[in-house]
């Protein structure tokens, strides 16, 4: 089976997903700034994620940035993907995994890949399931899971 690659620019139609079409985003680098600035907005000041010192006596042996910052930083990522542009109606939910700690200093990619359609004509569109992975600078899967995005048919308003 040949795998189509999902455009770059401009926003997709539903009827323009095909199961299979993948595609996979630049890269970005996890700074200190991220980790202070996410556990500022979030109030997580968690020690494994603030505390470099605590942080050497844990597990990881080093300061961990926050899962959900991650996956925060992975939909930025998807967005700048470009299929989303103006066709997507909604996020409507997700199923996730953290399978690997990101780290200061590591360039997380995402990878998608279209795994389900469903026509949602009431709504103007259909469901929309993705395969996404939150890859590191190893290709190592730190994050995945599926998530669910209600798309624009073409034509409707």
């Amino acid at each position: 089976m040949t795998t189509r690659t999902l455009a770059r620019h401009g926003g997709l139609f539903f009827e323009e997903f095909a199961i299979g079409d993948e595609v996979e985003s630049v890269g970005r680098t996890i700074t200190e700034t991220d980790i202070v600035n996410f556990a500022a907005l979030s109030g997580d000041w968690n020690l494994i994620h603030s505390d470099a010192e605590y942080s050497k006596s844990q597990m990881f042996g080093q300061r961990v940035a926050h899962g959900l910052l991650v996956l925060s930083i992975a939909s930025g990522l998807a967005v700048r993907l470009g299929f989303m542009e103006e066709t997507v109606m909604a996020f409507r939910g997700l199923e996730w995994r953290f399978t690997k700690p990101v780290f200061i200093g590591d360039t997380v990619r995402l990878r998608v890949k279209v795994q389900e359609k469903k026509e949602m004509a009431r709504l103007g569109g259909g469901l929309v399931t993705f395969e996404m992975a939150v890859v590191n600078q190893r290709d190592e899967v730190c994050q995945r899971g599926a998530w669910d995005l209600l798309c624009k048919a073409r034509g409707a308003d």
